[in-house]
């Protein structure tokens, strides 16, 4: 029809004619003057609407008015020349009510170049953003936002209550909010790789600040507005810093929970290296962060200590999971010695490229202190039984090394020795070392724990010697190696002894040494008895071999000749031969004892009245062969004890001075010969001098009795260093007479 036609003429020229009043900048000064000389026109029109023809008045009238009907295009986001309904009402209130304010800036013909334009600049916008131009198409968002916002303010200004036109404006400009979105997201990209970003382009982080300076900018201005008018534009306030520091604290969480590349079912070492790897990004993000992201933010975003602090709590929350998992003792102490030690140290915090920023002694605590009781108690409680399981199974393995038929292992030295100490005292090194790492604090309590396991553990090593004794004594062939493991049994308790006090002086400080006397105290005394049971069962087997022999002496074949003594000492020295093999203490120890129990044996022997001298020929011939031996025996343990700086010569004079009580020629001199005998030996009884007076053979039942009772009244002068040796030694009884005391 006629009219349409004419509206798109009008159109057309309004839009032809407003374009070419602004094409420079500068005639935006103008604006006023151009709606000043377009509402003379306008007036000048409707004077010759009388005489002109109504379509061509209607024409130009249209023009002016077309900048408000395309405000109500029904939703659609884009201008079409052939969609201009407009009411009358919606041109009145929103044209003439809002531009006959004289105090806004704008004039229609602005809005009329700016809605029709609408369309093109969104694209040119869209297009900036793709190309990464962030600057630019900011430049462009902020002016079509500005536009709207002060449109809608003068709307609001104007009639508050009127939603219909304020949703007409706001849903023509819709496009506008899907470009400040991808604004957006391109800034968070940058802002999530701003560790990256700001080493290989920081212009381009440089350009995400400035902008979200803008929108702060634009917020403050927007909120001051509000105080005084309550208006503010739709998606205002944008809060982009605040989603800025939101976007930053979720890239620094995933930073360090994205570190863990293993499980232990497929790494034993998860954990270790989980912690090493956020160490490592740590400490490389903060020196970037302190060296370059620092110049590229504003003074007032702190953004170094705002970063230090997301580290530190997504570092607080990681740990906080992980010590919350099911963790293994190694585990734990992984974690702890991470969160009590590597965190604040030279190799992490306390780096000395951070400083004086990050201040170590300032940083709060990674984990709790109730939680690192928590662990500490369960790492205490699996280490104790763990350390039970360790030594459990030590033993075991060291028993089965027991019956090999092949000798057992020499130190340096040649002493014999199992690998029982080592694997016991490795152990616990390692357990103390990793202690080490948490603090002073755990390292003793694992030292008082191995001490108390270790005591314990001794006194089953006690019984288990005791049962390889008493299973060796069943069947004397087996173990075929019996006497050389029981050395090593023996030279251990000695590894063992001073194992223990290497331990204590290496990881336990001066002041607790009190705390650990007792079981010190204990754990000796349980080793001096497996050493002590452990020689004595191995002079057992030197003297089990001895008995034939020892049967022979003071017999009617002992006087005849035999060589009984001889062979006592052979086997005595073959069996030394692999008591060299015996540490110090303990086979200085064992020479003395085999000296001594010779000795005893010897005097048993003559106890036992298995000879009676008949006359002073065969006492003469018995005493010499006695002191004959009693010097056999001393040249031999002379020759044994070489180098130990002992004295047992005393122990073979006891022998001899029998040998002269016997020897005695003249019967009225024995009184006094005894009575030597046992001032110096006051230990021997009665029954012994009576069976040595029967040994005798020429003292009657009344001398006997008569010298025994006199002695009892005599006084007694032992050697300072005489150890009692005849109250050991029982007399038989049944040839005994009863008259005796």
């Amino acid at each position: 029809s006629t009219m349409e036609e004419t509206d798109r003429e009008a159109v057309a020229t309004a839009v032809q004619r407003v374009a070419g009043m602004l094409q420079r900048p500068d005639q935006l000064d103008k604006v006023e003057q151009y709606r000043r000389r377009e509402a003379r026109k306008k007036a000048s029109v409707e004077a010759r609407l009388k005489v002109q023809s109504e379509t061509t008045c209607v024409s130009v009238l249209q023009g002016c008015q077309v900048m408000v009907r395309v405000l109500n295009l029904n939703g659609n986001k884009e201008l079409r020349k052939n969609d201009l309904h407009i009411t009358y009402r919606e041109f009145k209130i929103i044209s003439f009510k809002i531009f006959k304010n004289n105090s806004y800036s704008c004039s229609p013909a602005f809005f009329l170049v700016l809605l029709l334009s609408f369309p093109e600049i969104v694209r040119e916008t869209h297009d900036l953003i793709e190309r990464g131009e962030l600057l630019q198409a900011h430049r462009k968002l902020m002016d079509l936002e500005c536009s709207r916002d002060n449109l809608m303010y003068e709307q609001y200004r104007m009639d508050s209550k009127n939603t219909h036109d304020m949703n007409l404006i706001h849903t023509y400009f819709g496009d506008m909010q899907k470009l400040s979105e991808e604004l957006a997201k391109q800034l968070w990209m940058v802002v999530q790789r701003s560790l990256v970003t700001v080493r290989r382009d920081p212009t381009l982080l440089v350009s995400v600040v400035r902008i979200i300076e803008r929108e702060e900018k634009i917020d403050r201005r927007m909120l001051d507005r509000k105080k005084q008018t309550v208006f503010i534009p739709p998606g205002r306030p944008k809060k982009w810093k605040e989603k800025m520091f939101n976007i930053l604290e979720r890239t620094v969480s995933t930073r360090i929970e994205g570190t863990q590349a293993d499980t232990r079912e497929s790494d034993k070492m998860w954990l270790v290296r989980h912690l090493e790897i956020i160490r490592k990004y740590v400490v490389d993000d903060l020196l970037v962060a302190k060296t370059l992201l620092d110049q590229c933010f504003p003074p007032h975003y702190d953004i170094f200590n705002r970063l230090l602090n997301m580290y530190h709590q997504a570092l607080a929350t990681r740990m906080q999971e992980l010590a919350a998992e099911d963790l293994e003792a190694n585990e734990i102490v992984s974690l702890l010695s991470w969160v009590l030690n590597t965190y604040t140290s030279a190799e992490m915090m306390g780096n000395s490229e951070l400083s004086p920023e990050v201040d170590v002694n300032s940083l709060d605590a990674l984990i709790s202190q109730n939680v690192v009781d928590q662990l500490l108690s369960k790492y205490m409680s699996t280490l104790t039984s763990n350390i039970i399981g360790w030594l459990r199974k030590a033993l075991e393995t060291d028993k089965k090394d027991w019956i090999k038929e092949t000798e057992p292992e020499a130190d340096q030295d040649g002493y014999y020795q199992t690998t029982l100490p080592a694997i016991v005292f490795q152990m616990f090194e390692q357990n103390l070392q990793v202690a080490a790492q948490i603090n002073e604090d755990l390292k003793t309590k694992v030292l008082i724990l191995c001490l108390q396991q270790m005591n314990s553990f001794l006194t089953r090593y006690k019984d288990e010697a005791q049962l390889y004794k008493e299973d060796h004594l069943k069947n004397r062939q087996y173990p075929q190696c019996y006497v050389q493991y029981m050395i090593a049994v023996i030279n251990n308790c000695q590894t063992f002894k001073e194992s223990i006090i290497s331990l204590k002086r290496k990881y336990l400080k001066s002041d607790m040494e009190d705390t650990l006397s007792i079981s010190h105290a204990n754990m000796d005394a349980t080793l001096d008895i497996i050493a002590k049971e452990g020689c004595s069962s191995l002079l057992d087997e030197v003297f089990m071999d001895l008995e034939p022999h020892l049967n022979e002496l003071m017999t009617k074949k002992w006087l005849m000749g035999s060589n009984a003594v001889g062979t006592i000492c052979v086997t005595v020295e073959d069996y030394f031969n692999d008591f060299a093999k015996i540490k110090k203490p303990y086979k200085k120890t064992m020479t003395l004892e085999a000296h001594r129990r010779v000795v005893v044996e010897y005097i048993r022997a003559i106890m036992l009245k298995r000879i009676s001298f008949k006359n002073a020929e065969e006492r003469k011939e018995g005493a010499e062969r006695m002191i004959k031996e009693a010097e056999q025996f001393r040249f031999l343990f002379k020759k044994l004890a070489a180098g130990s700086g002992e004295d047992t010569e005393g122990l073979c004079d006891i022998i001899e001075a029998i040998a002269e009580v016997i020897k005695l020629t003249d019967p009225s001199l024995l009184y006094l010969e005894v009575s030597t005998l046992v001032s110096k030996y006051p230990d021997i009884r009665d029954d012994h001098i009576a069976a040595l007076l029967t040994v005798r053979g020429d003292a009657s039942r009344d001398m006997k009795q008569t010298i025994i009772e006199t002695l009892d009244q005599g006084p007694s002068q032992p050697n300072p260093n005489y150890v009692p040796i005849f109250k050991e030694i029982t007399v038989p009884t049944l040839t005994v007479p009863k008259l005796l005391k």
